[in-house]
């Protein structure tokens, strides 16, 4: 259930509000801990990286966490998401 709602949220509906960075580290909070969904830190990397584009400051520590632990392909992938979604979200 919850991967059909994260779905949901890559289809693009979120991300036009500027309330939806706390959405968005809530999004990495949930991947970085395994909280309903396994552990992924490119996908908690990404969502950091989004929140902190909204102006989520709290992001800001979790996401350079983050990239300290994944190689340059990883990080260079979580990067990567995180401008598709945002292309998505202008296209």
């Amino acid at each position: 259930m919850a991967r059909l709602a994260l779905n949901e949220f890559e289809a693009g509906y979120l991300g036009q509000r500027t309330e939806d960075c706390d959405l968005f580290f809530d999004l990495g909070m949930m991947y970085a801990t395994g909280r309903s969904v396994a552990i992924d830190l490119i996908a908690a990397h990404k969502w950091f990286n989004l929140a902190c584009l909204r102006g989520k400051q709290a992001a800001k520590s979790y996401r350079e966490e983050i990239a300290a632990e994944l190689s340059q392909p990883q990080l260079a992938q979580a990067l990567q998401a995180a401008r598709s979604f945002l292309a998505a979200q202008h296209g």
